[in-house]
């Protein structure tokens, strides 16, 4: 018999090269003798979990080759072949990373259908998303930019003016005489920040790869923001200047595969030239395959250099996903905690990371 992540492996091969609960001597599998079911059937969920375990049981030369034969022996090909079963099925951010995960082995006719229902995923969460973003991102570079001479009384930040000016407190009369105000300056309309997104495209960050595509269009949309956007395994692809289309950014992004997270970190040393406006967003479970030791020292040297670091070990709905807590913890020690975060929350927290607010407190 077998146990643990074998019994899981066989049920995965079995699902896809079992004909008729035949397993592959002519005899039914399981042990016991009795004929097992195979196939995934027509079923949206249950090829969302196949795929999802073959990722995670196998090396991706080999989710290459099962995904190419699933196509071909359990009617995926048909499926997204046909438009009409495209569009009865409720497409959610979840089929959207199935799409993804079989964009590399789908026919050219099939990517036409799976691109529309990704778009209508992501309009979907732009109506829902984008307008929050924009206008909590902005008011937060606005509120980012202090004067001590503001124009109007409206300008002035009075929590910050109390504060700075305590001392200055005048018991007889109960009250505090400002001698510094401080407030709000002008805004300003060049770019007053850049944002790297560092999206980790390993399996299993499918949905954070989705919910990423999105944000870094919509952050894209923000004039005083320049944003960039890079995707990685153990290579390095730059999607920038596919961030005017969010499902070109998705359908640029190749699901699986291993991670080199410093690898990514060093392309992106390259692309950050002014440190202290700048914002690091790294989306990874931190499983590092490359050099860990380089990976730590890479974020030192960043958040040494002045640029807000900010590690998701997933951005989506699904809470924290298995991850790395040593290297986790690595990361705490430098003052760059790691977390998961909900779309929901995720204006808030750039909000944050552009005023310069404690990551750590916020988390």
């Amino acid at each position: 018999g077998l146990g643990g992540a074998d019994t899981g492996m066989d049920g995965a091969l079995a699902a896809l090269y079992n004909r008729g609960g035949e397993d592959g001597r002519g005899n039914g599998g399981g042990g016991g003798g009795g004929r097992r079911g195979a196939g995934l059937g027509a079923s949206t969920p249950s090829v969302a979990d196949w795929l999802s375990d073959i990722r995670g049981y196998f090396p991706s030369s080999v989710v290459q080759v099962m995904q190419t034969d699933a196509v071909e022996r359990l009617g995926l090909r048909r499926m997204l072949m046909e438009p009409e079963m495209m569009e009865a099925v409720e497409p959610d951010v979840h089929l959207v990373g199935t799409l993804l995960s079989l964009s590399q082995v789908m026919p050219e006719a099939a990517r036409e259908s799976a691109r529309a229902v990704v778009r209508r995923v992501v309009e979907d969460l732009e109506r829902r998303l984008a307008q929050r973003t924009r206008s909590t991102v902005q008011g937060a570079l606005d509120r980012s930019a202090r004067t001590h001479r503001p124009r109007r009384v409206a300008d002035i930040d009075w929590d910050r003016t109390i504060r700075r000016n305590l001392a200055h407190y005048l018991p007889e009369y109960r009250t505090v005489v400002p001698q510094t105000l401080v407030g709000y300056a002008r805004r300003n309309r060049g770019v007053q920040r850049d944002v790297v997104l560092a999206v980790d495209q390993s399996g299993s960050m499918a949905e954070s790869v989705v919910y990423a595509g999105v944000f870094g269009a919509v952050l894209a949309s923000i004039r005083a923001l320049k944003t960039s956007m890079v995707v990685f395994d153990t290579s390095v692809v730059d999607l920038t200047e596919r961030l005017s289309d969010p499902v070109e950014v998705l359908f640029g992004t190749r699901l699986g595969g291993g991670t080199d997270i410093n690898r990514a970190l060093a392309y992106c040393e390259g692309v950050i030239g002014r440190p202290q406006d700048s914002v690091l967003v790294l989306v990874s479970d931190l499983h590092e395959g490359g050099v860990r030791e380089e990976m730590v020292r890479r974020i030192a040297a960043l958040t040494a250099a002045g640029v807000r670091v900010v590690v998701l070990l997933a951005l989506s709905d699904e809470g924290a996903p298995s991850y790395s807590r040593e290297n986790a913890a690595a990361l705490a020690a430098l003052g760059v905690p790691a977390f998961a975060c909900t779309p929901d929350r995720f204006p808030d927290l750039m909000a944050a990371a552009v005023e310069g607010r404690s990551l750590q407190e916020w988390a």
